[in-house]
């Protein structure tokens, strides 16, 4: 048995608690159909049924999935989503779950993320870190943002926190595996100031050169650089450029790849993710759904400085 099938037992094992009478359902497309397989020679290895699921690479992260996938998700005990885009803020997973899946979503998981990194992390310590968070936020009313004189703030007045520690033993828990963040979905017309994201993008990878993103009223209204033509190109010209999240990094053996599966998680980056968030406690539906991750910012909960270039206070 290689590695990568012993990693991949160890996150049924560890993360689901997986018994030999539940079925398994491996959703995957036609870029990861390699990593997934993987998982589905686990699965398989461990004694349990397990079906593979494969469908055309030609979506948005927050698209919603051919119904036929939508309908497979509903029947398993688990499953597991090793897409090259995010089915996570999906109507298709949301629902789901309603029905007692436990589902992981690995959107643009490699082999060397597999291998090492955010997936070794301590889950007791990821379990404590996120939960911390999650309170925070849950308490708080707005954020502040700084970061190379840049500001952005925004209200989460009344919205509830979203822990996100990639353990799914239970009927109906789901989320990010690998993972450790803790989340929220802002007031959608609330942001105002200028953000500058240097980590990384879904869909587009690590950040060649910094970039300034521009809202107002809650909209992103310009992006510099190249990638930030990208990324408005992603998003398109409606709903899809709302801003949707607030995410804080709890896991702390996560690095910068360029996937942001794990960047989202490293501890001490922040991230904001634009278009669908209807699934988490907002009100948009976009059809998409991307992420824009930052290293080292400054951070304010209310009045209170919770981290300064990226070391908690």
């Amino acid at each position: 048995m290689n590695r990568y099938i012993e990693n991949a037992l160890k996150v049924f094992e560890n993360n689901f608690d997986l018994k030999k009478d539940e079925t398994v359902l491996i959703v995957t497309d036609d870029k990861m159909k390699d990593v997934a397989q993987y998982f589905y020679e686990a699965a398989i290895n461990n004694g349990n049924e397990t079906v593979m699921s494969q469908f055309p690479a030609t979506y948005k992260s927050g698209e919603e999935p051919p119904s036929i996938i939508a309908h497979a998700l509903e029947q398993a005990d688990v499953a597991l989503c090793i897409t090259s885009a995010s089915l996570t803020h999906t109507h298709a997973k949301k629902d789901a779950a309603a029905h007692g899946t436990r589902i992981g979503t690995m959107p643009g998981i490699t082999l060397e993320m597999l291998a090492s990194g955010a997936i070794e992390a301590d889950p007791h310590t990821v379990q404590e870190l996120t939960a911390r968070f999650t309170t925070m936020l849950e308490n708080s009313s707005t954020v502040k943002i700084e970061k190379d004189d840049e500001i952005l703030t925004f209200s989460i007045a009344d919205r509830k926190g979203i822990p996100s520690t990639g353990i799914f033993r239970n009927k109906g828990e789901a989320g990010n595996i690998p993972s450790g963040e803790a989340y929220i979905a802002p007031i959608e017309d609330s942001a105002n100031g200028t953000l500058i994201v240097d980590g990384s993008i879904a869909q587009l990878g690590k950040v060649n050169e910094a970039i300034k993103l521009e809202l107002e009223n809650g909209r992103l209204i310009a992006a510099s650089g190249s990638q930030g033509e990208d990324l408005l190109a992603l998003l398109g010209e409606d709903k899809g450029r709302i801003i949707a999240e607030f995410g804080v990094g709890t896991n702390p053996t996560a690095k910068i790849t360029g996937v942001v599966l794990e960047d989202e998680k490293v501890f001490g980056t922040i991230h904001i993710a634009f278009g669908s968030n209807k699934p988490f406690g907002g009100v948009t539906e976009a059809g998409v759904h991307i992420d824009c991750v930052v290293q080292k910012p400054t951070v304010w909960l209310d009045n209170n400085k919770i981290m300064e270039n990226g070391k908690v206070v």
